[in-house]
């Protein structure tokens, strides 16, 4: 009789793709197979669980209760063999081993330094990287998704341990030329009167920014939502309004006279940058090296770096 232990890990390392994208072609791309090879794999899953995992609504996939039931089972198991290969990695001196990276939206202008540094020391390590914007990294980490995470503010509501290691700037640009721009320092109340691009609801950046808006009782007139440091980049250039933003992602352009930097009282607001994982998370030698890594070396790195604070 069929069941669950006739399963092979493959099997459920491609139930748990199609359960994640919630489609058998985005979940073949993902593994680099055909959509009939998921499908039979899925069907053959189904025929060991004696239930059905996937239901079709229209043209939406969704997992039944017994395919949530099983995902959960599914990646604590594939969970449980990458916690096999990093012990294998410490027994061999970390020579390989992966790590699950999260970092939110504006730490991807310096967190490919940070990996690559990292590499130098330790070729064999795999890092997977997750850019989200924080209300997802948080979602993430909830989740038990990744090993570690770099963002700004810890969320209060995880048990996390979370240690900082570098100074986060945040600015107001302006197009090149406009008056507030002019290279002395301006009143706040000068502020008032500007139209705002602002990151997504759920952005660091975004909170950062109505924090400060409302710590100096200045209005904030939003003139248009945006969900990319590089869309709200273009658009200052383009005159739509101002914008506050990490000075990590504008180095460049303030640099080279692309964008203006306002300079005002209580600017730029100084956050910081902290990497954390969860209380109850089995450290990974991978992952205690890297951590250990960013806090040893992430201020002098992102200090070297353009935009470095």
């Amino acid at each position: 009789m069929a069941c669950m232990k006739d399963a092979t890990v493959r099997q459920l390392q491609i139930f748990e793709a199609a359960a994640r994208a919630l489609s058998f072609s985005r979940a073949a791309d993902a593994l680099r197979l055909t959509q009939p090879a998921v499908s039979m794999q899925i069907r053959q899953l189904e025929h060991f669980a004696g239930v059905t995992l996937f239901e079709r609504t229209g043209r939406r996939l969704h997992l039944t209760v017994a395919g949530e039931e099983l995902v959960l089972h599914a990646r604590a198991v594939l969970r449980a063999l990458e916690d096999a290969d990093e012990a294998f990695a410490a027994i061999k001196g970390l020579r390989g081993g992966w790590l699950r990276l999260a970092v939110v939206s504006t730490a991807k202008y310096f967190a490919p330094r940070l990996i690559a540094r990292f590499g130098q020391a330790h070729p064999g390590v795999q890092v997977r990287l997750l850019v989200q914007n924080r209300e997802a990294l948080v979602r993430t980490l909830a989740a038990n998704g990744v090993d570690l995470a770099i963002m700004g503010r810890p969320p209060g509501e995880l048990d996390l341990v979370a240690e900082p290691f570098a100074d986060h700037p945040h600015v107001i640009i302006a197009p090149p030329g406009h008056p507030l721009a002019c290279g002395r320092e301006v009143d706040l109340e000068a502020l008032a009167g500007e139209a705002w691009l602002v990151r997504e609801q759920g952005s660091g950046t975004r909170m950062a920014m109505e924090r400060f808006f409302r710590e100096h009782r200045l209005p904030l007139r939003t003139a248009m939502e945006m969900p990319s440091n590089e869309t709200i980049k273009q658009a200052v250039m383009a005159g739509l309004g101002l914008s506050f933003i990490s000075q990590h992602t504008v180095s460049l352009e303030l640099a080279t006279g692309a964008l203006g930097l306002v300079r005002a009282p209580g600017l730029p607001v100084m956050r910081r940058w902290f990497v954390l994982r969860r209380t109850d998370k089995k450290v990974s030698p991978a992952a205690e090296a890297f951590e250990r890594f960013v806090l040893e070396h992430g201020r002098a790195l992102l200090e070297a770096s353009p935009g470095g604070p």
